[in-house]
């Protein structure tokens, strides 16, 4: 598993116990909107870091129509930022939803929904769901497609059938033989991106794509950048702030991926994750009743894992012709993805009952969403292939299998579910042809304005104490926790979340630090 993009659909009631607080975080309508004010030693907007960048930092945005009421425009930005060269520019594609009150406009809020790989523009486009009304109301919503993601020079590695071979292939190795498939599928992938992808491959780095957003801030005729980051976006947006500390605006970083994690932590907290989410996940199907998986949370994850060992041994049939038969590989990207929000919980009840009895189409449909694969074959988005470029770059890690199994038997003991399949992700990273970056380190960003870092303390993907690990490095921050389930908060939590997020972006009012929702 990876840290993924955030839901962005619905914002899910809840009763909180802090009523109090949610009344003095609450934005209400009748608020006039309180614009930015940048600090005294802000330099201006297209100011660039340095005079080779002028020419990027000063260009202007060419906006057209696209999806009906939206706006689109390419950003241009040097493949190499210690070497700009116009031959080499890379073209970021950028969609912009304008707020709906253009006359009490605040600014724009740059949106990220994770990945790394998932599109900027789509998370933007879905706008009136992934922020709140009176945001929605003061601010132009902007995503763009990260360098390699998406419609912006797109990293292309392995054909279709290649890619269902890779994301095929048992992440729990029984024995040697399974182990060197599971390292000749990694160098696959990885020689089929270095032979595509050249150029680009080295340049694919957290910090490449926040030197990027940096850009688009002024490109935007943004002083300062508000911002909006899930998942990974909350690592893009902690390496920007601490890149550019005076630029930080109104900063929000849900669901945190600290940027000092090794491979090894982020496998390992991961496992912990999953592990706790399915354990929920198994309490509330025994408690809806005529739960497939047993009567008691132990029984139930028993259940599982045996359902994984036995399509391990004979993967299961999906009604689709073209999709592989679902084996333990698939299963798990599948039981993993309904982890993401608890709302998918009953329908990956049905889905594990249906399975059981030998057919495994929903559970696939749930891991086809995991993967970005459609039903019928081919894959919709790269994001499968853009993980591994930026994390690899970011991360490096060892190409000794003897590193993975010691992993597998240390993760196992605490999350015996979910520990080995994590324990394996690092291996790709091991063999991959690119380096560049410094890899995992702390950011404190010094002089920043406050930023607001909101945790789930039931976060498969991103677990709690990672919020709690990058609030205590920033020199300036509050963090805003949700006492729940599934992956990130703001706009899929409660009230309490959502008003407090709201009015710090409309009225700049800075949450109280330690609030629990």
């Amino acid at each position: 598993m990876t840290p993924r993009p955030a839901a962005i659909t619905r914002a899910l009631t809840a009763t909180t116990a802090v009523l109090g607080l949610l009344l003095t975080a609450a934005c209400s309508s009748s608020e006039p909107p309180v614009p930015p004010t940048s600090a005294s030693d802000v330099p201006p907007a297209t100011a660039p870091p340095s005079d080779a960048l002028d020419a990027y930092y000063s260009q202007q945005l060419a906006w057209s129509p696209c999806n009906g009421s939206d706006e689109c425009a390419d950003l241009r930005v040097p493949l190499d930022y210690a070497k700009p060269d116009p031959a080499t520019d890379l073209t970021i594609k950028v969609l912009r939803v304008p707020a709906k009150d253009q006359g009490s406009r605040i600014g724009s809020l740059v949106v990220n929904p994770g990945g790394p790989g998932a599109s900027g523009m789509n998370y933007a486009a879905a706008a009136d769901g992934i922020v709140g009304t009176q945001v929605r109301r003061y601010f132009d919503v902007v995503g763009f497609d990260p360098r390699g993601v998406g419609q912006s020079e797109p990293l292309d590695c392995l054909s279709d059938s290649q890619l269902d071979d890779f994301m095929s292939t048992d992440q729990t190795p029984d024995d040697g033989a399974e182990e060197q498939a599971l390292l000749t599928q990694a160098r696959t992938l990885a020689a089929g991106c270095e032979a595509k992808n050249p150029t680009l491959l080295p340049h694919l780095s957290t910090a490449d794509s926040a030197k990027d957003m940096d850009v688009l801030r002024a490109a935007l005729g943004d002083g300062q950048l508000n911002y909006l980051g899930k998942s990974y976006g909350t690592f893009l947006g902690s390496t920007y702030a601490g890149l550019f500390p005076k630029r930080v605006g109104r900063f929000v970083l849900d669901g945190v991926v600290p940027p000092d994690l090794t491979n090894a932590e982020l496998s390992e907290g991961q496992a912990r994750g999953f592990e706790l989410a399915t354990r929920t996940y198994v309490a509330d199907c025994i408690a809806q009743g005529d739960c497939p998986l047993g009567s008691s949370v132990d029984e139930g994850m028993a259940w599982i894992r045996d359902f994984l060992a036995d399509v391990d041994r004979t993967p299961i049939p999906t009604g689709d012709p073209s999709a592989p038969r679902l084996g333990e590989a698939w299963a798990s990207w599948g039981l993993g993805q309904a982890m993401y929000d608890q709302s998918s919980w009953s329908a990956l009840t049905d889905a594990l009952r249906e399975a059981e009895a030998g057919n495994g189409a929903r559970l696939m449909a749930f891991a086809n969403d995991y993967a970005g694969r459609q039903s019928g074959g081919g894959y919709t988005s790269n994001i499968m292939e853009v993980l591994p470029a930026v994390n690899c770059l970011d991360r490096p890690d060892s190409p000794d299998l003897e590193t993975y199994q010691n992993y597998a038997k240390i993760f196992a003991e605490e999350a015996p579910t979910w520990g080995e399949t994590l324990a394996w992700g690092g291996l790709t990273c091991g063999v991959w042809p690119a380096r560049s970056g410094s890899g995992p380190q702390k950011i404190s960003a010094e002089g920043s304005a406050p930023i607001v870092v909101v945790g789930t303390t039931r976060d498969p993907a991103t677990i709690y104490e990672w919020s709690k690990r990058l609030d205590d490095q920033l020199s300036n921050s509050v963090l805003v926790s949700y006492d729940g389930d599934g992956h990130t908060a703001y706009r899929r939590s409660n009230d309490c979340i959502d008003n407090a997020i709201d009015a710090y972006y409309v009225q700049g009012r800075v949450p109280a630090d330690g609030l629990t929702c």
